[in-house]
């Protein structure tokens, strides 16, 4: 296994601000660790009010010439950037593995798909579009210009800790702003090489300012509340995007969120059971199952129930579980205790009100923060697992009877992000998407996410649109300007 501590140089541990790598203003630090043994892996620099508002006097330096750099050399640097993670992909991966605790296979694969992110808004800032055109009634020409909205702050997740910056920087950068990212304490060594690369890529100083800190609510309150700061993006939990929600009200700030998920997958009658077995397996533990997109919910067909639950239930026993970088392991540590904690609570709580444990159910004794591939049956209505987002390696199956009554189940949530539908009849998949209350759906495939795809939810799931052209339009504002011509 490798020396955690020699991943990432000690000048690459620090905030990157402008054209330097600095430590807090207040000389203070805390600790980064493995999950899967709970020991030390680095210590990285934790700022302060002070720091998050210098690398808002970074950004802000740097928006003009940014903003007015030609979208052509704006897409090479992009470009650039997408090579150098690809080049560097295993690097990468391992210190994904190391400081979140997934599987190798799956840290490459997230390396993959972050960096698609900074080629598809390559080929996207070379697109961005106005508009000329007559007014109806006549007398002047209409002329709309687009323009960068300005800085951008940046709260990401540990649970993606390359992809979740990726998905937010590129189309920033594509549409010519200036960034300030706040990764996620628990996981901000990847956030920082990101940083490191990018810099190395030829990306200008003041573009690309990261800030790690564990003082989360002192850093981003302040950059929230000057009024240089234009844009907040902020992917996580549902509770904390309705705090910054009413912080970034004060300033009528742009934003996109991307908040929690209760994913509802459902299997029917007339499913090819061997899709559905492997789409379910994806959507359920791509990424231990801590993703806000994860299956949470399992719904089979009454006719269908005994044989998918069979076929699940030994796939997930099958699942060997281990520190992600040993060879052959499929089911790393989960990212801390509490959230360790909290998947137990859940399934404590659905076997107290009569669910069977058919598969794991049980934390394993020994360091880290693992918890086993676990599938319940028999889960009642009143389960707490079925209304709160798991974030972790654990299936309730229920069954159903109707589509009337599942879709009443799937859409009986304050969450509408992602959906899951396994069926062969496509006038039945039609009438799931449009009755289903989600922003995505998966047809017969358990992985949606794509760059070149609007991500995102309705309802308490979020607002806006990460990905596809849709993505830049997030990072951009519309000047109208009306023509006089008789």
């Amino acid at each position: 296994m490798d020396d955690p501590m020699n991943v990432l140089a000690p000048e690459h541990r620090l905030l990157r601000i402008g054209d330097t790598w600095r430590g807090a203003a207040s000389g203070a630090t805390f600790t980064v660790e493995d999950p899967a043994t709970g020991k030390a892996i680095a210590e990285v620099a934790d700022a302060g009010a002070a720091d998050g508002l210098a690398a808002l006097d970074a950004a802000s330096t740097a928006m003009a010439d940014w903003a007015a750099t030609p979208p052509r050399q704006r897409s090479e640097l992009l470009t650039a950037t997408y090579r150098a993670l690809i080049g560097r992909s295993e690097e990468v991966a391992r210190l994904i593995t190391l400081e979140m605790g997934k599987p190798l296979a799956e840290a490459r694969a997230e390396v993959a798909y972050g960096a698609e992110f900074f080629r598809w808004f390559a080929e996207e800032a070379v697109r961005v579009e106005g508009r000329y055109s007559t007014a109806p009634g006549g007398g002047c020409r209409i002329l709309t210009v687009p323009k960068p909205v300005g800085p951008c702050v940046f709260v990401t997740p540990w649970n993606f800790p390359l992809a979740m910056g990726a998905r937010k920087i590129a189309p920033a950068l594509a549409a010519g702003c200036t960034t300030i990212t706040k990764p996620a304490a628990l996981t901000p060594l990847t956030m920082l090489l990101l940083a490191r690369i990018m810099q190395e890529a030829g990306v200008p100083p003041g573009v690309v300012n990261v800030v790690t800190t564990k003082r989360a609510g002192e850093v981003v309150s302040a950059l929230l509340s000057d009024r240089r700061t234009r844009k907040l993006s902020f992917t996580g939990s549902t509770e904390v995007g309705r705090g910054l929600l009413r912080q970034a009200a004060d300033n009528v700030l742009r934003t996109s969120m991307e908040l929690g998920g209760n994913a509802a997958l459902i299997v029917c009658a007339d499913a090819d059971l061997d899709v559905a077995v492997d789409g379910a397996m994806v959507a359920k533990m791509r990424n231990i199952g801590e993703s806000c997109i994860a299956a949470n919910r399992i719904y089979v067909e009454e006719p269908v129930r005994e044989d998918f639950t069979a076929r699940f239930a030994a796939r997930m026993a099958a699942l060997s579980m281990g520190h992600g970088l040993d060879d052959g392991v499929d089911v790393g540590a989960l990212i801390d205790e509490p959230a360790v904690a909290k998947v137990g609570e859940l399934v404590a709580d659905a076997v107290d009100r009569g669910a069977r444990v058919l598969v794991g159910g049980r934390r394993p004794d020994g360091p880290g923060w693992f918890y086993p591939p676990t599938v319940l049956v028999d889960v009642p209505e009143d389960a707490r697992m079925l209304t709160e987002e798991i974030f972790g390696p654990v299936a309730p199956i229920v069954s159903f009877t109707s589509d009337d009554e599942v879709m009443a189940k799937a859409n009986d949530t304050e969450y509408g992000l992602a959906g899951y539908v396994f069926t062969r009849d496509l006038q039945r998949a039609i009438r799931f998407a449009e009755g289903l209350e989600t922003g995505m759906l998966g047809v017969n495939r358990g992985l949606i996410s794509d760059p070149s795809a609007p991500f995102g939810g309705v309802k308490q799931s979020g607002i806006g649109k990460e990905g596809s052209h849709e993505g830049i339009l997030e990072y951009l504002d519309f000047t109208y300007a009306a023509i006089d011509l008789p």
